[in-house]
């Protein structure tokens, strides 16, 4: 959606209200397409001697795969921005401020990048959530699995073969092998 603000800018009109609501079910995130709802829009943009401020509230659902089992779970989001409009920036690039092109605001634009860059990098369906078993593949929250779960560092293996190999009288210097007593 794009929202002329001439008139903000002149100082002709005071304020702008809108309510839309965008699709983002083709924006892809963490490999995935999360966004399971529309994103609601609603806010205002307010005359401010020629830098109009907008402010605008968001609410959506997100279908996520948990990052440890890869169970999708479902979770209720909603946020508040808040930007200066700006025609144009002097040479210091100030994150308060939004760069609006020919006075034209691209708000699915700004809104999207708002919303990516405030969604949490990490989701778990619960927070002791156990994961899967790297070997077999077992979700852990659903039961244990019979796999050996105690990995060894792989530059040890040798040392793990070696000690299969031999008797345990042999590793513990028994007498059979040359080993003295006291």
């Amino acid at each position: 959606m794009l929202l002329n603000l001439k008139q903000l800018f002149s100082g002709q009109e005071e304020r702008m209200e809108f309510q839309e609501t965008l699709d983002f079910s083709g924006v892809e995130f963490h490999e995935a397409f999360p966004f399971s709802s529309p994103v609601s829009v609603t806010g205002k943009i307010t005359g401010n001697h020629g830098s109009p401020i907008l402010e605008a509230d968001v609410a959506f659902s997100l279908s996520v795969p948990c990052d440890r089992c890869t169970e999708m779970i479902r979770r209720d989001y909603a946020y508040s921005f808040r930007h200066g409009l700006v025609r144009s920036l002097n040479q210091e690039d100030d994150s308060d401020f939004y760069l609006v092109v020919e006075e034209e605001l691209d708000l699915d634009e700004l809104i999207r990048a708002d919303i990516l860059l405030e969604l949490p990098t990490k989701y778990l369906c619960s927070p002791d959530c156990k994961g899967l078993c790297p070997l077999c593949g077992q979700n852990w929250n659903e039961g244990s699995c019979a796999c050996e779960t105690r990995q060894i560092d792989p530059r040890l293996e040798v040392l793990k073969q070696w000690i299969e190999e031999k008797p345990v009288e042999e590793i513990e210097g028994g007498a059979e092998d040359g080993g003295t007593k006291e």
